[in-house]
């Protein structure tokens, strides 16, 4: 039997080959992010429980097992047999098109995220213009999402969403030409190659600016606290999405977490290394288990520490005002941003850092 599956296989043409597997690792990463999401929300409510001395869900089980874990499918269950209502007066196509456009760009940006040295979906040369590209434009999700629904809290979050966007959207993208500067490349693949070596090698010391700008963009992109006044629910009664229901309002949040997953591992790829190991070069090969190996388990666990300085954050500190957010993006980021692009050409002239190879 396997012999004829591996026959008929190999007798495939080389382009039906390749997008059988492509399509594979597809399907295998879409569902991953899935459950991510899942139990992300689980453990966000866990950990913020932990951080106020309370316990967190602890009552719905899987199988009688593991109390509170099934919290998050129940939740899903709960959205999913609820109504989905229409404003009588709301643009419907547009109305229904928001949580979708909203949700596509995070799970289409995992294509050219390298997960492992031999796994890319898509090992496309530009990955970085791409990134950028589908990252920017999941705000219309949000801005489209309060405009169709004809509500003007809706309209106001949504008129906040894209003031606050625009400016940390300018931010975000300086901070990036300062990793390209250090890189030499679009292709995400090779901007974690160029970090090979030890921790003293990854863009987090050359390039620590920037990665402080990046994250702090990148908290105000998917509207988490202390930056999410597109959604706040003590001014503006829940803001865009305030009209929705249902499983068009859990796509949403869907789409929120999902974001969150995916600019902590754009963070770990640009500045933190990816899959490469903090200890390359400075353990000998250790056996059984080799630590100084590059692997997808480094990016997870980047990944992981990244994730849960969101929740950190979103336990610790008040909502900033809209004034403070516009007064921090444009007179705080973008200036820091500039400056140490001049840096960064003056240590490039210098053969300093990433340019001394």
């Amino acid at each position: 039997m396997m012999q004829s599956l591996t026959a008929w296989w190999t007798a495939l043409p080389e382009a039906t080959r390749s997008g059988a597997v492509s399509t594979g690792w597809i399907l295998l990463v879409t569902v991953s992010l899935i459950i991510s999401v899942a139990l992300l929300t689980l453990w966000e409510r866990k950990v913020i429980g932990w951080m106020q001395l309370r316990r967190g869900p602890n009552r719905v089980r899987i199988f009688g097992l593991l109390p509170g874990v099934g919290q998050p499918f129940a939740d899903v269950v709960k959205l999913l047999i609820k109504e989905v209502i229409l404003p009588a007066k709301a643009n419907k196509v547009l109305f229904m098109l928001a949580p979708a456009i909203a949700l596509i760009p995070a799970f289409a940006t995992w294509a050219v995220i390298p997960l492992s040295p031999d796994l890319t979906i898509a090992n496309v040369d530009a990955g970085l213009l791409y990134v950028l590209a589908l990252t920017s434009m999941g705000v219309y999700g949000v801005i489209l999402a309060g405009w169709a629904s004809n509500s003007k809290y809706a309209f106001l979050g949504a008129m906040r969403s894209a003031a606050q966007i625009v400016a940390y959207e300018i931010a975000m993208g300086f901070a990036l030409v300062g990793v390209l500067m250090a890189a030499g490349s679009l292709n995400l693949g090779a901007i974690v190659r160029a970090q090979a070596g030890n921790v003293l090698h990854w863009n987090l010391l050359w390039l620590f600016p920037l990665f402080v700008v990046y994250f702090i963009s990148a908290i105000a992109e998917t509207n988490r606290a202390p930056f999410d006044v597109a959604e706040g629910e003590s001014e503006i009664v829940a803001g865009f999405h305030v009209e929705y229901s249902g499983i068009a309002f859990a796509l949403f949040f869907l789409a929120e977490y999902a974001n969150m997953i995916l600019v902590s591992a754009l963070t770990a790829v640009f500045f933190l290394g990816g899959w490469l190991s903090p200890f390359e070069g400075v353990l000998p090969p250790t056996p059984l288990i080799d630590i100084t190996a590059p692997s997808f388990a480094w990016l997870f666990l980047k990944i992981f520490i990244l994730l849960f300085l969101f929740l950190w954050f979103r336990a610790t500190f008040p909502r900033y005002r809209y004034d403070q957010i516009m007064r921090l993006g444009w007179k705080v980021l973008i200036p820091v941003t500039l400056v140490w692009i001049a840096v960064e050409g003056l240590m490039a002239f210098a053969h300093v850092g990433p340019w001394s190879r």
